[in-house]
């Protein structure tokens, strides 16, 4: 399959483009390298799969990869003129769309960006792949849109009707687009609501991250909640095997519309969670508990059971032997 990749040089694109490469697929990844966090770890995770060129040309907007099946575009999807004529050159089979721009928290300090990337740059994907005939659409959305619903576990039969961060209803806005252009254009498509994942090449937003960084430095780390916070933490390489199933299913009894939970269906109270990071790095923390912050979530827990049934999806990944591995690769990537 010839399948293209938005956000290929954010955390999930990334690995998701290294599977797909393992299979001889043909891949296009663009990505906007924005600076929402280091652009330099974007960069060293596109030279992971390829692009090896010095930083002097990363102003470049075409990049070449020593891997013949895989070449990078640097472009915002709200490039509308952009966008239409990729699709038109590299008639895709499939389409991914990790792009968005991310966070909970970074939503209430500007949420003219979530507009434009994850609003604005979805619209364009959905009107490319209308006039591209293109065989399966799957998208980003997030566990976020379930709010605080008290109900658990999260289920896709749940109403979503009260996202409590811009964020979340950016998410809730893309399943809703996507639902009208299925029905208006008979485009297949499938939205996959993310529950917190981690791992290897990770965010350095992300909770995980922060605390392994403040440990090793002998910093505090800010507890919000006072630690009384659960998450469905799921490896990397649990989610990308659930997204390349999906990615691949292309039938004529694929639905038009579809949207499933990808998580661990495990969820860890968060003080457990930063012991199981202590024990991986063998230092204690130092913690200063906080109140609730806005937008936040207090439990995530997700049914997968329908994602189970339909593609024999099946995450696996302990997360002490998930955490061992983010600990390993950090330790090793900054040097310590």
């Amino acid at each position: 399959m010839k399948i293209l990749v938005t956000g290929a040089a954010g955390f999930i694109g990334f690995h998701l483009v290294q599977k797909l490469l393992q299979s001889e697929n043909i891949v296009v990844g663009i990505d906007n390298i924005n600076d929402y966090y280091s652009p330099e770890l974007k960069f060293a995770r596109l030279k992971q799969c390829g692009i090896s060129q010095d930083a002097s040309v990363w102003n470049q907007k075409t990049l070449s990869s020593t891997n013949s099946n895989y070449s990078f575009l640097r472009t915002n999807l709200e490039d509308d003129e952009a966008i239409k004529n990729l699709f038109e050159t590299e008639k895709f089979d499939a389409v991914c769309n990790l792009a968005a721009q991310a966070g909970v928290r970074y939503s209430i300090e500007n949420p003219k960006a979530y507009i434009q990337s994850n609003i604005v740059g979805f619209l364009n994907i959905l009107e490319a792949c209308r006039h591209n005939k293109i065989k399966h659409l799957v998208y980003a959305s997030s566990s976020s849109v379930y709010g605080n619903s008290k109900k658990m576990p999260l289920s896709t039969t749940d109403s979503v009707d009260n996202p409590i961060s811009l964020y979340a209803a950016t998410k809730k806005s893309n399943e809703l687009m996507a639902y009208t252009y299925s029905h208006l254009y008979s485009i297949p498509t499938t939205g996959l609501r993310f529950f917190t994942v981690y791992g290897p090449w990770g965010r350095p937003d992300m909770a995980y991250f922060s605390f392994t960084k403040s440990i090793l430095e002998k910093r505090p780390i800010k507890i919000f909640n006072h630690g009384d916070l659960y998450r469905d933490f799921t490896y990397i390489d649990d989610i990308v095997e659930g997204i390349v199933k999906v990615l691949h299913k292309i039938t004529e009894n694929t639905p038009p519309y579809a949207v499933y939970n990808i998580g661990n269906s495990s969820p860890v109270k968060l003080m457990d969670f930063i012991e199981t990071i202590e024990k991986a790095l063998d230092k204690e923390a130092v913690k200063e508990f906080h109140a609730m912050q806005p937008g936040d979530m207090y439990k995530t827990y997700a049914d997968v059971s329908e994602l189970e049934k339909k593609f024999d999806y099946a995450p696996g990944t302990p997360l002490e032997k998930g955490i061992g591995k983010f600990v390993d690769w950090y330790k090793s990537y900054f040097k310590i």
